[in-house]
Formats: structure tokens, sequence, C-alpha cells
């Protein structure tokens, strides 16, 4: 079973520059001027029993003017690296996603290059999905840079369930789990009034006792860690991640999956520690973000039409969490929390801060509801993949595109 672990790494201007206005908003993304934490993951593998497979790395920028310096940092970071793994390790950059719309241009298909996009947290996935299918893997394993392995097994275990028939139910994608720096898979945050009823850390934990800490060892998921995925093509070549939704792109795309009839199940053994720098980003700005998004997927699950290939699904699918978050009482849990939140700006004295919060109240109302029926937008999107993909099995373009990708064209 030929495998591709791929672990995209982001990166922004340097620490004295700080964020422009249109850069791309990821997590944290780490300054140039740093040195970040890709190094560490990828000299983690080393742990690793099972080390046949190939490893990609995707050079993220948050602005288009520090790509050149952000592929070159990353060189350096993979030469330094690569000596110790016993993996061959790939860069995937801006350089070779330039030359594959180049391809795709010169064969008269350049209606696909929207597809294949390095900006965003969907369509670095969906490149993440993407690159092993051009080099021929059955699994794609997904990986970021902010952890590291500490399970000699974990490949193994990723492997070990995929393709098999559970209670006569496929397994194409399996997830694992993050452990914090204490060794505890449960979400430690601070707790604040307001998430009295933006209660998402809470829901998370109560998810994460009903499935990572109880047997069986693989059951079914409400929820996944995009850092800690497992896809067999039979799933990536069909669903797609959805560039619309603008961040939680891992839970949204089992939404997509269970949609398409698939399955998804979560592994209680299969962890890997998970220790990130903090969040640059205010609070507000956070939490504007997940509204954005469980707008997004509520109104996805509410147009959903019978159709052939695709199976209904239901808020209480994903309950505790997601579906507390998709349901219909989402307006009065957005208002309560974020007039709370406005509360805690204005008491210590930040009225930006408070407006901001208020804001997102109107925002959910307006702005964050979709202009168009996102049902039917996921349906036209996983018919143009599924078509890419096919086209990208062609022999030759699929050579073409290998090439490329091995750095074996320039």
């Amino acid at each position: 079973m030929k495998v591709t672990m791929v672990i995209p790494s982001y990166w922004a201007r340097e620490s004295n520059v700080g964020y422009r206005e249109g850069d791309a908003i990821y997590d944290h993304p780490t300054p140039l001027d740093n040195e970040g934490t890709l190094l560490r993951a990828i000299q983690s593998i080393k742990i690793l029993k099972d080390k046949d497979f190939q490893l990609g790395i995707i050079a993220v920028a948050t602005a288009e003017d520090i790509e050149p310096e952000v592929e070159k940092k990353l060189t350096n970071i993979i030469e330094t690296a690569s000596s110790t793994t016993g993996v061959e390790v790939l860069l995937f950059g801006y350089s070779q996603l330039k030359q594959i719309h180049n391809v795709l241009i010169s064969e008269g298909r350049s209606d696909y290059i929207d597809l294949l996009q390095l900006r965003g947290y969907s369509n670095i996935r969906n490149l993440c999905t993407f690159i092993p299918h051009i080099l021929g893997s059955e699994l794609t394993v997904l990986i970021d840079d902010d952890e590291v392995f500490e399970d000699p097994e974990f490949v193994t275990k990723a492997k070990e369930h995929i393709g098999k028939n559970i209670k006569g139910k496929i397994v194409n994608a399996v997830a694992g789990y993050y452990l914090q720096v204490d060794g505890d898979y449960h979400v430690k945050k601070p707790s604040h009034p307001w998430m009295k009823y933006w209660d998402q850390y809470e829901r998370m934990n109560e998810a994460f006792d009903k499935v990572i800490g109880t047997k069986p060892r693989l059951k079914e998921t409400p929820f996944v860690f995009g850092g800690n995925m497992v896809i067999h093509r039979n799933l990536f070549t069909v669903v797609p991640f959805d560039p619309n939704v603008p961040r939680g792109e891992d839970i949204d795309f089992l939404i997509n999956a269970r949609m398409s009839g698939f399955h998804f199940f979560l592994d209680n053994q299969l962890s890997i520690m998970h220790l990130p720098p903090p969040r640059s980003y205010s609070t507000w700005m956070q939490l504007r973000e997940d509204i954005k998004r469980f707008v997004y997927e509520r109104a996805k699950i509410e147009h959903q039409k019978d159709l052939k290939g695709m199976t209904k699904v239901y808020p209480e699918d994903f309950d505790p969490y997601p579906g507390c978050f998709l349901k219909r009482d989402l307006e009065e849990k957005i208002e309560k929390s974020c007039k709370l939140l406005s509360e805690e700006y204005l008491a210590r004295g930040d009225r930006q801060g408070s407006e901001e919060a208020l804001n997102n109240i109107v925002l959910a109302r307006t702005d964050a509801v979709p202009k168009y029926d996102p049902f039917k937008k996921l349906c036209e999107l996983q018919k143009r993949w599924q078509e890419l993909m096919e086209y990208t099995s062609k022999k030759e373009i699929r050579l073409s595109i290998r090439k490329i990708i091995k750095g074996e064209r320039r």
C-alpha cells in the first residue's frame, strides 16, 4: 500500500513587519525571521518504525511577495532535516504550482486551475490529497508542522484499518487525535463568562470523551483533526475540501464525506503530540471565523436535497460537537456570547474590541449567510473535482505533473 504523508507549513512576513491588509489569515503562521516548528516535526519522523512512505512539504505564504523567501526557507529546512528522516522529502510550493497550472493551460484545461490553489485552508488540504494522487498513492496521511511523532507505531496504526469492512461499513478514512503537552487529549482553555453560551471547548471535550475515551478502538466520529487524518484514494478522489468554508475545513470535509455516503472512523490509539505556538489574533476575530464557518455549514445541511449518490445528514448526526453549533439556536448562542464578550472588552477599556464583538452578531445574520445554495455548490464542486482527478489520471498528464512534484522538471 503506497503512502504519502503531507505537511503544510505556514509562513508570514518578518516579525517587524507583521500583518498587512490583504494577507491570508492562518492560525499561527511563522514569521520568516523565526525558526518555526517544521524542522522539529520532520526530525521526529526518525522515531517511526515504518518509513515506507514519501513526505511532501507544502510551502504556504501569507502574502504573494514573500513566496520566494518561503520556498527558500523551507528548502533549507528540508536539507537540514532530510538526512535524519530515512524518507524521501519533496517540497511543493508556488514554483511547482505555477508549472502545473502551465501544464493544464497548455492542455486546454485552464478551467481546472481554480481547484489547485495555495491560499486558504481547504485549498491547501486539497493539495494534500492531489499530490498523493499524482504520486500514485492509495493513502494520504495529513499532518501539521506544529506536531511531533511520539508513537513509533504511528504509520503502522494509520494503515491498519483502511479499506477494511467494519460491520458492513468500509473504512475509507481514519481520524487520529491530538495529545496536549501534558499527554492528555482534552482541550484546556481559560474559562470566561462569554463561553457560557459559546460552549465550544466544553462540547469538544464531551465529544472527545465519548469517542476517544471509550471502547471500541475504532468507531464512527462526528469530529476530526486536520493534522491527524488518513484518507484512502477511494474517498479523496471523490470528495474535496470545500474552499467556501473559512476554517474548520477538517470537520467540514467529514460532513461532505458523510453526505457522499462515506464513513469516517476515529482510532483511539492513533495519537500525535500537538505543540502549537500561541495564536496572534484577537478573541473576537477567532470567534468571527468560527461563526462564519458554522453558519455556512448549517446552511449546507439545511439546503440538502434528495439526490442520487448523496446521503442526507442532520445536525444531530454530529452531536455533541460540532452538532450543537449546527442547529436552529445558533443565532441565539452567537448573540448572547458576543454581548458578554463585548462587555468583557469594555471592562478592560478596549472599545474597539467591544464593537467588533457586537459586529459579529450583525455579521452572523448578513455577510456570513451564503447568498447561494451551498449544497448545490458542493455538488458542483465534487463533480469538477472528480473530473480533475480522472483527467490527471491519464498517463501522460500524470507523468508530466509527477516530474514537477518530484523536482525532475524545471
